[in-house]
């Protein structure tokens, strides 16, 4: 009885700081995807100047952890559904919560945001081919246009697919299987089997972390130490990032291979956050915000298409006087949002509800 209770207290904070972790992911892509009113060659002519920094700041400082920690924690989650159940039951059951929301949503991008620069004044991608449709759908062969966040679900699926055999592997395949896919990310060679190899890179992080007890062992060091890389690493990858593509295109190889050592040290010093936040008096609050999570995940460029210009009527577009201030709460208004459709969606179709949030809501 003795240590039953704090044991139980443990496996709670960690259940909590992971639902954490999640919400600050989900936010900081958000903040990648913000809405700037600007076409990409015009975010370009502006790099330097103060409203386009502070965008950039945002989405590298909040949004390069998104992926690793997403990934990382589906790895986590995945050990102990992968091991006890047949690889029928676990893939159909990853097909219900991953292909079949993404697939929704990606027609709901379609119809909504199609329908919108068809008819409207909105500028926006439109079906202009039977592959493109089908590509926007099921990202296949490159993202989507629209609903760019989507190839996480889609290549996260094909590592859920081979998550069985990745959980009883031995310590040295896990390594093995690592370093293959950091080889295939860094040297920028596209295999369509996965669009973003890094994902599966964190994703069997995330196993091996639940094997050796990472979360618990990082939740213990000094929220300083855990800063350190992130600190070293943040001023050059904000410099590289606000030069753009062109200095991208020169040093492919070697900014693929800084962007996983950036990200995981992103991953770390957010996790050690989200763990001191799953103590604090916030952590209920944030637990239960995070609930509306994926379907955030889901609908956040929809929203920010749609509604993103009619708010930029009254802020304005980048450069404009009130848009930092429109820029710094957008992922506060998604979740607002997002927090109306799904409890609207629970009160109508709970079915529906279910099935747009991937299982989390409906329930």
């Amino acid at each position: 009885m003795g240590t039953a209770e704090p044991a139980r207290g443990a496996e709670s904070r960690l259940s909590t700081a992971i639902a954490i972790a999640r919400l600050i992911g989900i936010m900081g892509i958000v903040y990648v995807h913000a809405w700037t009113g600007r076409t990409a060659e015009e975010l370009a002519a502006v790099a330097f100047a103060g409203q386009a920094i502070l965008r950039t700041v945002l989405g590298e400082v909040f949004g390069r952890s998104a992926v690793p920690l997403l990934g990382m924690i589906s790895g986590w989650l995945v050990v102990s559904t992968a091991m006890r159940q047949p690889y029928g039951t676990f893939l159909r059951g990853k097909a219900r919560t991953i292909l079949l929301p993404m697939l929704l949503w990606n027609a709901i991008a379609i119809l909504l945001v199609g329908a919108a620069a068809t008819f409207g004044n909105l500028k926006a991608p439109t079906p202009s081919s039977i592959g493109w449709t089908i590509n926007e759908l099921v990202p296949l062969v490159h993202a989507n246009d629209i609903n760019v966040q989507m190839p996480f679900l889609r290549d996260l699926f094909v590592a859920m697919m081979i998550a069985p055999l990745l959980v009883r592997a031995s310590s040295r395949w896990l390594a093995v299987v690592s370093i293959i896919v950091v080889a295939w990310s860094v040297s920028g060679v596209h295999v369509p089997l996965l669009l973003r190899p890094q994902i599966l890179l964190f994703f069997t992080a995330g196993i091996a972390a639940r094997r050796f007890g990472v979360p618990e062992a990082v939740a213990r060091w000094p929220v300083a130490l855990c800063a350190l890389p992130f600190v070293v690493l943040i001023a050059p990858r904000l410099w590289t990032a606000l030069l753009g593509n062109v200095f991208f295109d020169a040093h492919p190889h070697a900014m693929a291979a800084f962007d996983i050592v950036f990200r995981l040290a992103s991953a770390v010093l957010f996790w050690r956050v989200a763990w001191a936040l799953a103590g604090s008096r916030c952590a209920e609050g944030l637990r239960g915000i995070e609930r509306y999570g994926f379907l955030a995940f889901c609908d956040h460029l929809v929203l920010l298409w749609l509604f993103g210009p009619v708010i930029g009527l009254v802020t304005g577009a980048l450069g404009a006087g009130l848009y930092p201030a429109y820029l710094l709460v957008q992922p506060l208004l998604v979740f607002a949002v997002t927090i109306g459709l799904g409890r609207a969606l629970m009160a109508v179709s709970p079915t529906a509800a279910r099935v747009l949030s991937g299982g989390r809501l409906g329930r």
